[in-house]
């Protein structure tokens, strides 16, 4: 089932995510109505909170980046096949340059802007049968799953902007909450007029 996408504004994005075991009602369900939420909005990752919950659990396909020009053939075939759920995730390091790249987020449509972050990262998780798991990741991978990880922490990208860049997107951003924006996938919006 495809479920709406929480837009910018929402308390939840700004909630630091709950741990959650085993035995969360439902949670095969909602990994895969996670990702075929992800899927209708063309995302290459989607974290609980903003599909309204408050919770430490994010999925990723990066898939979309193996048809990119840019990078190796090796690097390719990599994200080609990574696909992965996130439960509990604790980033153990982050490492290397700092490296700039365009961000996008599905709670913050139409919304694109340079971010750095380190290259590499180190991840402790439990994967969708709760199995331990500890992984390094570099390039790519590694920054979708910081993205993807900061919405558990409670970050937006926009956080990690500027304060010019923050002013100059400030109307966007309220347009974003109150559901002034032309979206071709369901949304929530925390501002929307009741009624409209």
């Amino acid at each position: 089932m495809i479920l709406p996408i929480t837009a910018y504004g929402d308390p939840v994005l700004r909630r630091v995510g709950k741990d959650i075991s085993k035995d969360y009602p439902n949670l095969d369900t909602l990994i895969e109505n996670m990702f075929e939420t992800m899927y209708n909005a063309y995302g290459v990752g989607l974290a609980a909170p903003q599909v309204g919950l408050a919770i430490r659990l994010f999925i990723i396909d990066t898939s979309p980046f193996a048809e990119d020009e840019d990078l190796s053939d090796q690097q390719r075939a990599f994200l080609a096949g990574l696909k992965k759920v996130f439960i509990n995730p604790k980033i153990i390091q982050e490492t290397g340059e700092q490296w700039s790249f365009n961000e996008g987020c599905l709670s913050i449509p139409e919304v694109r802007e340079d971010v750095s972050r380190c290259e590499r990262i180190k991840i402790e998780y439990l994967d969708a049968d709760f199995n331990k798991v500890v992984e390094e990741y570099d390039g790519l991978a590694a920054r979708v799953i910081q993205h993807e990880y900061d919405h558990i922490e409670g970050i937006l990208f926009t956080d990690k902007l500027s304060s010019l860049k923050k002013r100059l997107l400030k109307g966007k951003l309220g347009n974003i909450s109150k559901g002034k924006i032309n979206v071709d996938y369901r949304m929530k919006f925390p501002d929307a007029k009741k009624g409209r």
